[in-house]
């Protein structure tokens, strides 16, 4: 009859694995084996010396105890951890030799084996990820030719003297921005069958409109939509449009797209001097505009989602989507409420 061999820890008790973890650190700490060869003639995952290592290094003899706590031990200990927030927060995969600079989570484990020879699997990174408080996100991308000294001149500057000035002409401040929609556009998720792609028949159809709209940060929003190209005569005649039965002067910030700064609009902007003034954001900064997200709610939380048949019905739909948005002073107000637009709230 063969030896009947246990084949995991799980059928030791409590105070027999915990002397079992004490042999095993020590044989590694003072007698120099190799963690691997240690975990080999024991017979137990591999993953279990580096989990008792990082255990001994974070409270030593008695961090090897049997835990009373339900649930699995902890295989990073609090050092790895912490550098596991650090490496998410403040670089990005490329600094640590990859082409990418997103995170996933195997990415991560991959580095934690390189770095720390602990093997852990990318679910269990997401776990340590979520338990950070940290999520799986779309980024927002800040262009690499912006110029932070020119963002902080604005900020710090350029925008308290806008409010300064918009005080003294009991002005109101506005955003302006313009974006196509095109047909083709889709964004979301769906549920389907594990492993098997959901399949959504949408239009191959080319069409697109162009959108113009100004916010204010107490909600107030007015847009026009153009079926062809946008340019400077076009602009200066939604210029009229928003202030026609406006009570109030407006200052109006915008980007730098070429027909802001074209001749008519200059001259249009010196001729009504007392009821509309231009300034510019910082070259490349457009996450400094709130208005920038009525295009994120209009794309992505709207038509997005919707199917689309042709031109005609992407019309109307963004016309209905629109008006939707302009009557919701909250949610145009909380466009000025993130991290990068808080600074013009009211």
């Amino acid at each position: 009859m063969g030896i009947k061999w246990a084949p995991n820890g799980r059928q030791l008790s409590n105070e027999v694995m915990s002397e079992l973890r004490k042999i095993a650190v020590r044989a590694v700490i003072e007698k120099d084996y190799s963690p691997e060869l240690v975990i080999d003639v024991i017979g137990l995952s591999r993953s279990c010396i580096y989990d008792w290592l990082n255990r001994y290094y974070a409270g030593g003899i008695e961090g090897l105890e049997s835990q009373v706590a339900p649930g699995a031990p902890s295989l990073l200990s609090p050092p790895i951890e912490q550098w596991l927030r650090e490496a998410v927060l403040e670089s990005t995969p490329q600094d640590h030799g990859y082409d990418s600079v997103l995170w996933t989570r195997q990415i991560l484990a991959e580095l934690i084996k390189k770095y720390f020879g602990i093997k852990i699997s990318g679910r269990t990174v997401s776990e340590y990820l979520r338990k950070m408080d940290l999520s799986y996100q779309k980024p927002s991308y800040r262009a690499e030719e912006q110029n932070p000294e020119k963002v902080e001149h604005f900020l710090e500057d350029t925008f308290p003297r806008i409010q300064r000035l918009a005080a003294k002409m009991g002005a109101d401040i506005g955003f302006e921005d313009e974006s196509g929609v095109h047909l083709s556009a889709h964004a979301g998720r769906t549920w389907g069958e594990k492993g098997k792609t959901p399949e959504v028949v949408a239009t191959a159809k080319k069409g697109s409109c162009n959108v113009l709209s100004v916010i204010t940060a107490d909600g107030q929003m007015q847009y026009s939509l153009e079926t062809s190209k946008i340019n400077a005569v076009r602009y200066v005649e939604f210029l009229k449009q928003v202030l026609k039965g406006r009570t109030r002067p407006l200052i109006l910030i915008v980007d730098k797209v070429s027909f802001h700064s074209a001749g008519v609009v200059k001259a249009f902007d010196r001729a009504n001097r007392k009821r509309l003034r231009i300034y510019f954001l910082p070259s490349y900064s457009p996450e400094l505009n709130p208005d920038e997200q009525v295009w994120n709610e209009i794309k992505n939380n709207k038509l997005g989602k919707q199917s689309i048949k042709n031109k005609s019905d992407l019309i109307k739909r963004l016309r209905s989507a629109l008006q939707s948005l302009q009557r919701q002073a909250d949610r145009v107000i909380s466009f000025f409420h993130l991290p990068d637009t808080e600074y013009a709230a009211i």
